[in-house]
């Protein structure tokens, strides 16, 4: 059953399969939406004459009998319908009949797919952005917690200046404020209606698109019902950039552990049951979880591209090619969620390890803070430069670490601003109300 089928009109089996392609196994996570804004859809055509009050209460019972369905996980979309806005209005005429019939008035599938889909994502934004949360709260933790235990520091992957664990993790907690300007960002683009756009250039029937936002708790919406179908593809794409940003912190920070639980930095270890063997080499202890995060957030990095090259040639108006944005994004959005959920595992479970940087091979770790220390004598710069390189260079160099170093500026080891940190996170988070 198609919503647009007439009695003469008939798709042979080939044309149908290509056309619904993987519409209906992705419409299942639209389900719960298409009720929701047929609710609202239906509130608003009977308070603004459209439907009568009898009806339009036949048919919200309906549709929250249909929701219970969805919720319990007895919905399904039954072979020969096409998409879940078919199953839903079959359902609701089957239980109801005529009323269920009129709920269609003044809408399209193509501004109904539109509040699906935007209802849809501004859920997974919020459920990710409790995820990212999470994960900084523990980064930020951790970070208080090592903030005494010194690290190398690296740059090209040569030894550069003295770290610290505390410095490393809250570098990853600060990146994550950053990411979540951007989901902010996409939360905002994603709180608008566009129902009531129909097809794209709007009704005439005498629609109330403001009572619909306050219904369904948009903060607005696209105003202009061109516009509201052109969003698409846009607002998936600006979605995905947010989940591209976040798959880069969490890509960079695995890559840092798979280096530095490796022997030759032995930086950190983990529980036995986070890491796994080999079949032939009894001592292996293999990072597989945060090599597969760094495998998937690589994947999910890619979908702005990906997004991007399938609707950049389109004009305005609606096009099939939307459809595909579903089976681009939907997946994605559980990928990084399973990915920020196994890396605050792993966070929880690190283990740093003590008195690192007495090996001798770290020693040029500290060449600047004997700079430094020449600085504060009254000795020029680039004099000193010159004084402790020529050291290195003869083998002579020596610094004494165990008196402690002194970095206090804002953002050093000695003085991470974590608190600080903290405060811009939340006033982030803050935009996601």
């Amino acid at each position: 059953m198609k919503l647009w089928q007439k009695d003469s009109t008939a798709l042979s089996a080939l044309t149908e399969k290509f056309t619904v392609g993987r519409d209906r196994e992705f419409d299942l996570q639209l389900a719960k939406y298409d009720v929701l804004g047929s609710i609202a859809h239906v509130t608003m055509l009977s308070e603004n004459g459209l439907m009568t009050a009898e009806e339009a209460a036949l048919a919200i019972k309906g549709l929250k009998d249909i929701s219970v369905l969805i919720e319990n996980g007895s919905f399904s979309i039954e072979e020969g319908i096409e998409d879940v806005h078919s199953q839903v209005e079959y359902m609701l005429t089957s239980r109801i009949g005529e009323a269920g019939k009129k709920i269609h008035s003044g809408r399209s599938r193509n501004d109904q797919v539109a509040v699906d889909i935007k209802l849809f994502l501004r859920s997974s934004i919020l459920e990710l952005s409790e995820e990212i949360k999470n994960l900084f709260e523990l980064l930020l933790n951790q970070s208080e917690k090592y903030k005494d235990k010194l690290l190398p520091g690296y740059t090209h992957l040569q030894i550069a200046m003295p770290s610290s664990f505390g410095l490393w993790l809250g570098s990853y907690a600060e990146s994550l404020v950053d990411d979540m300007e951007m989901m902010a960002a996409a939360f905002s683009v994603t709180n608008k209606n566009p129902l009531g756009s129909g097809a794209g250039y709007g009704s005439s029937f005498p629609l109330n698109r403001q009572r619909t936002t306050e219904l369904l708790g948009f903060k607005t919406l696209n105003w202009n019902a061109a516009y509201a179908q052109t969003s698409r593809g846009k607002t998936e794409k600006l979605v995905a950039m947010a989940i591209s940003c976040v798959a880069a912190t969490l890509n960079k920070l695995s890559m840092d552990c798979c280096l530095y639980l490796n022997q030759n930095f032995n930086f950190i270890s983990f529980p036995d049951h986070l890491t796994t063997g080999s079949s032939i080499m009894p001592h292996k202890k293999n990072p597989d979880i945060f090599e597969l995060i760094r495998g998937k957030c690589n994947r999910l990095q890619s979908l702005p591209n990906e997004l991007t090259l399938l609707t950049t040639n389109l004009p305005s108006g609606y096009h099939r090619e939307m459809q595909l944005t579903k089976e681009i994004l939907f997946p994605a959005i559980e990928e990084l969620r399973s990915c920020l959920q196994l890396m605050q595992v792993m966070i929880t479970e690190i283990r740093v390890n003590d008195n690192i940087l007495d090996d001798p091979k770290y020693s040029y770790l500290f060449s600047v803070e004997a700079v430094n220390e020449l600085v504060n004598k009254g000795i020029p710069f680039r004099e000193a430069y010159k004084e402790v390189g020529n050291k290195i260079e003869k083998g002579e160099f020596h610094f004494d670490h165990s008196k402690g170093l002194h970095h206090t500026h804002e953002g050093s080891i000695g003085n991470l601003c974590n608190d600080k940190i903290a405060d811009e996170f939340l006033r982030v988070f803050a935009k996601l109300q």
